[in-house]
């Protein structure tokens, strides 16, 4: 089966389509929306992830949970999506963790260790169910090797907003970017 991306969300905070709130909830004179969003559950659906957030060449990513959709403070989650035959840009995520879980297809992550005193091209190879840590600043990038089936997963960043740093080439932690 090959996933067809996400239509954009609407950009601005929560909308009846993006976070439904229930008509129980309290609401601000004039029939807005709850006071706090803080102090409630936000649900977004399926269907209206925002692909207006950070980006890097050869992927798209969709935001469910951000500082800008729901309020949230220290971690952002959304959706990558990886076309068939495609590799994303080098990149990291500044200080930011991030953990992925790969839901369709046989996705690629590749970075360089120099665990043996040489650069080393390190590709791990994925199916759906795995998981794949990122820690803060490793150059890395994505890679669809499928010619026929689009790559996505769940990515969970320890940050309110996706943090990218779109990159020149891969390098090993600690040396300067070319």
């Amino acid at each position: 089966m090959v996933s067809q991306p996400r239509p954009p969300a609407d950009n601005g905070l929560p909308t009846a389509g993006h976070d439904a709130f229930h008509p129980d909830f309290a609401q601000q004179a004039g029939g807005g929306k709850p006071t706090s969003l803080s102090s409630r559950l936000h649900h977004v659906r399926a269907g209206s992830l925002d692909e207006g957030t950070a980006q890097t060449g050869g992927m798209t990513r969709f935001a469910a949970i951000s500082g800008r959709t729901v309020g949230s403070e220290r971690i952002w989650m959304g959706e990558t999506h990886v076309a068939p035959g495609t590799a994303s840009s080098d990149h990291h995520h500044g200080a930011s963790e991030t953990a992925i879980h790969v839901i369709e297809g046989h996705p690629e992550f590749v970075f360089l260790d120099d665990a043996g005193g040489t650069p080393e091209e390190v590709r791990i190879r994925t199916a759906p169910g795995d998981y794949i840590f990122v820690p803060p600043y490793v150059p890395h990038r994505e890679e669809n090797p499928s010619p026929d089936e689009t790559a996505v997963v769940v990515i969970a960043r320890s940050t309110q907003e996706a943090v990218v740093v779109n990159l020149p080439g891969l390098y090993v932690l600690g040396e300067p970017t070319v």
